[in-house]
Formats: structure tokens, sequence, C-alpha cells
């Protein structure tokens, strides 16, 4: 007891406080990340889950899903769907910030409600695309009908191309006003003064842009960048409810195969072992992200 009140007494009372926070995150992120890993290396299926001991099986988890046709291409789905949704996010988002940081009467009511598809739950707004993209009563197929640009309905979601189409259509929408009220924050930190100067030395817009504007928010959109890759790379609750990964798998991200290892078949070892192909890769991202934090930092 001496040792501790000594302890806190030489100025490190400030331990006492994170220490709550400390115990919240290793028993309630911390202990699920170990034994999600420790559950990838043994054979835990329907039939052993209640074995006392369960079977250490090493990496045979992992090669069982390398050689299972469906990983990797959840895996290409998932960089794709990534990829795709952050550049269109981006540059949605970045425009209408250029757009709504001019000084007009209605910008920040339609800032305001612009923030609505980010504000509304995942699942409800998955819910909406789904019924937007139904081939009999879609409002889409509908319209487009309509306009006379098509005859029959168009299978949104029961082809492919066009589901993978329709769930980067669904979630670059969620993800326009993260990005667009990000880099507006970061484009009210620029001083009006130097696009001021730039245009007295006889710089246009488009110079004032790439050679101020854009070197300017540079750590902004690294973290805008980053960070969408984190969100949208995790996506699960917009496949599950939009497409269930389906037509024929062609739908699925890690994060979907995944649970449907685990508990739509029952393998709860496979399903680990996919969790933890995500968690890798996020958690190198991850790292890149605090890098990145750390090196503008010292540039500062």
């Amino acid at each position: 007891m001496n040792r501790i009140k000594r302890f806190f007494g030489q100025g490190n009372i400030g331990y006492l406080f994170v220490l709550p926070a400390a115990i919240y995150m290793l028993l309630l992120v911390g202990y699920p990340i170990i034994s999600n890993f420790i559950l990838s290396f043994q054979d835990v299926t329907v039939m052993t889950l209640n074995k006392p001991h369960k079977p250490f099986i090493g990496i045979r988890n992992y090669r069982t899903l390398l050689g299972d046709g469906v990983l990797l291409p959840s895996l290409v789905n998932t960089f794709v769907f990534t990829v795709c949704c952050i550049a269109l996010q981006f540059i949605i988002g970045f425009a209408l910030a250029l757009f709504l940081g001019r000084d007009f009467s209605i910008a920040r009511p339609i800032r305001g409600l612009l923030m609505i598809p980010w504000m509304i739950p995942m699942t409800v707004t998955a819910l909406m695309f789904k019924f937007m993209f139904s081939s009999n009563v879609g409002i889409l197929n509908q319209f487009l009908q309509a306009c006379g640009l098509i005859g029959q309905p168009i299978e949104w979601l029961l082809q492919p191309r066009l589901a993978m189409l329709s769930l980067i259509v669904a979630n670059t929408w969620i993800g326009i006003p993260f990005n667009m009220i990000l880099i507006s924050t970061g484009l009210t930190t620029i001083p009006p003064e130097l696009l001021e100067a730039a245009s007295i030395d006889g710089a246009n817009r488009r110079q004032s842009f790439f050679h101020i504007t854009l070197p300017m928010l540079k750590s902004v959109i690294e973290s805008v960048l980053i960070l969408g890759f984190i969100y949208t790379f995790k996506v699960f609750d917009l496949v599950f409810v939009m497409t269930n990964g389906g037509p024929v798998n062609s739908t699925h991200l890690l994060s979907t195969y995944s649970y449907k290892l685990s508990f739509t078949l029952f393998k709860y070892s496979q399903g680990a072992a996919t969790a933890n192909i995500l968690f890798l890769i996020l958690f190198v991202v991850s790292i890149a992200y605090l890098k990145f934090v750390y090196d503008d930092k010292e540039t500062d």
C-alpha cells in the first residue's frame, strides 16, 4: 500500500485516471482479439464447440480458406469496394466543400441537410437503397422506364457487377458528408491573406487551388483518405442487408464472409481466421495513419 501511495505521490496521479479506460480496453477489445486469434488456430465447429479442449490445428484454417474459392474473391471485392467508394466520396465531398465554402445565404442550411445521410443508421439506409434498386417496384427502374431509357426492369441486385455497383453507390451516398465536413473544416484553416496575395500576384483560381489550397490541405486529405479506408474496409451491415453477399458470393466482403462462416455455416475457426485477415490489414493501415500524423507533427 505504501508503494502505491509513493507511486501516485510522485506526479503519477494521471495513471489513476487512465486506469478505468485501460481496463475497459483490455476486457472488451484486447481479450476478444487475442481470443479470436487463438480460435483461428483451432478446429471449432458445432461438433466441437462444447468440448473442454478444442483441437489445435495450426494454420490449417488459413490454408483451407485460401483454397475454398471464396476468400480471395472476397478480399478483391473488399479492396475494389473500398477504393471505388473512397474515390467517389472524396471527389464529390471535396467539390461540395469548395462549393459550400463560398459566402452565400443558403450555404449553411444546405451543408446541414447534406449531413443527413451520415446521421441515418446504416441499416435504414441499406433498406432504403435495397427498395430503390429493387427489380419490380424500385423507383430507379420506374424512373428509367418513364424516361424511356430502358424497356425492361434491370435486376440491379441479382447481377454480380450491378450488385457491386449498387453497393458502391449506396456507400458513397453515406460517406460524402464525412468527407465534406472534414475538408470544409480544413478549408477554414487556410488564411484568406494567402489567396488574396496570390490573386494580386496574378495567380488564377486553378493555380491558387493547386499551389496553395491542396498543399495546405495535405494533412487533412491524408486523414480523410486513411480514415475513409478504415471505415469502408470493414463495412458489414450495408452489404448484409442489401445483398447478403450474393448473388452467388459475388458481393461478399471479408466482413460478410466471416459472418457467413461463423453464424451460417458454423465454422467458427474459419470465420475467426477471416476476421483476423481483416484485422491485420486494418492494423497495418492504422499504423500508417499514426505514422502520417507523427510525421506531420515532427514537420510542424
